[in-house]
């Protein structure tokens, strides 16, 4: 889209025009913006600059009000006035919101220093399971319970996007980890116990541990798989059964999650093609969530969904396979909008959903795309406390690569739960 440099004295209500000068030496939340009243005119003619971009094919027509352009000297010197106090306002108030992104990231860089200690965790029981598993089971019953008394005794729940460096061979961490996170918020959300919460949350923990049996190359492996290489996968699920099986303080309650998590109410799953009331209830829950987390990172990465079009993929494909009510409740705990959707704002700006507070699921916190703003300082504001709301989500094909860049949005997508006292 061609951009003409045209004089700010040339500017007119309706012309849709950006401001070449930093972000910070204007008074408006963004420097691409639409002129709507003669107040963005007045300041935009004051900031002593050179030029401005004009992008005809955005701009609109609105009509003017021909006594705005004639007034007297007085009133000039009122509406001069009103202006410059308007424009402190506008001014005053992006500071606040400065300050406001500057706690967001604060809140984002605590959760993220917390994921990475349990993910560190995750990682060490793990590697434990065969030498050492009564070890394993004792470390991961103590990160379950600390996650448990977050998600059960907090007012409200913010579950937040962490952007990783996710590498190859840990897929699998960061798959368990995200899970039990998950499927621990989902069965608070369906009314579970906090001891059935707990069983869940070491289900999921352990729910793929198997895999650790299995070949890398098959997992790995971007291109379908052939019967026995599918064969040798489903094994994964008796593997990690005999796996948990070596230590005896391995509650007997979450083993059916490893052994079911992949059995389907119509009976098509596997390992024992199970139907409705013979599957566990817990491990129901952690199959649902185990769909959602594999439709968001296939192996094949190309394939990958956003979290509102896995979320979108689940309700509509998997219809009879899961229990209908505990997706609906999922999708209603996630949030229409979950952390790590792309979004564009009704400013026409792009953003990417970092995390939803359960209270206000309609106002996540966005980060913003600013290409004259780096990357690590983008703009993450609230919408809960402003005029901006979601126009629509964006599927991540549809981006430019700059945005795409920005925005990384083909990152692992993990989540993690920060409690919001009341």
């Amino acid at each position: 889209m061609s951009a003409l440099k045209i004089k700010p004295e040339q500017v007119k209500l309706g012309y849709a025009i950006k401001l070449p000068s930093g972000w910070m030496k204007h008074p408006f939340l963004s420097s691409n913006m639409l002129i709507e009243n003669q107040q963005q005119l007045h300041i935009i003619k004051n900031l002593g600059l050179d030029y401005v971009y004009f992008y005809p094919e955005k701009s609109k027509q609105i009509t003017e009000d021909p006594t705005a352009t004639n007034l007297s000297e007085q009133e000039e010197i009122e509406f001069n006035s009103k202006m410059s106090e308007a424009q402190a306002k506008m001014l005053n108030e992006k500071m606040r919101r400065i300050e406001q992104a500057k706690a967001h990231r604060r809140d984002i860089q605590k959760t993220e220093k917390a994921f990475n200690h349990s993910l560190s965790q995750v990682r060490d029981l793990m590697k434990q399971v065969s030498g050492r598993p009564l070890n394993a089971i004792t470390e991961a019953s103590q990160l379950i319970s600390q996650l448990v008394d977050t998600i059960v005794n907090a007012e409200s729940l913010i579950l937040h996007l962490i952007s990783s460096g996710n590498k190859d061979q840990e897929t699998l961490y960061y798959h368990v980890l995200n899970v039990s996170i998950v499927s621990m918020m989902l069965a608070r959300n369906l009314g579970f116990s906090a001891a059935d919460i707990k069983i869940i949350g070491i289900g999921a923990l352990f729910h793929d541990i198997g895999k650790l049996k299995i070949p890398s190359q098959i997992l790995r492996k971007t291109t379908p798989l052939t019967a026995p290489e599918q064969n040798l996968l489903k094994m994964h699920t008796k593997y990690g059964t005999d796996l948990v099986g070596l230590a005896d303080t391995f509650p007997l309650e979450a083993w059916p999650v490893i052994e079911q998590h992949h059995e389907y109410l119509d009976g098509t799953g596997y390992p024992k093609g199970l139907k409705n009331d013979q599957i566990n209830k817990l491990a129901h829950i952690v199959a649902v969530v185990n769909e959602f987390d594999s439709l968001c990172h296939p192996a094949d990465p190309t394939k990958a969904r956003s979290p509102h079009h896995a979320l979108a993929y689940l309700y509509r494909s998997m219809k009879g396979k899961l229990d209908d009510t505990t997706m609906r409740v999922m999708i209603k705990m996630m949030g229409v909008y979950p952390p790590g959707t792309v979004v564009m704002l009704s400013d026409q700006r792009i953003a990417m959903v970092m995390s939803v507070n359960s209270d206000s699921l309609l106002q996540p916190n966005v980060m913003i795309y600013e290409p004259e703003v780096p990357r690590l300082e983008a703009p993450v504001i609230s919408l809960d406390s402003d005029a901006l709301t979601i126009s629509k989500v964006l599927t991540i094909a549809s981006l430019p690569e700059r945005v795409r860049e920005y925005l990384n949005p083909r990152a692992q997508v993990s989540y993690y739960v920060q409690g919001k006292p009341g």
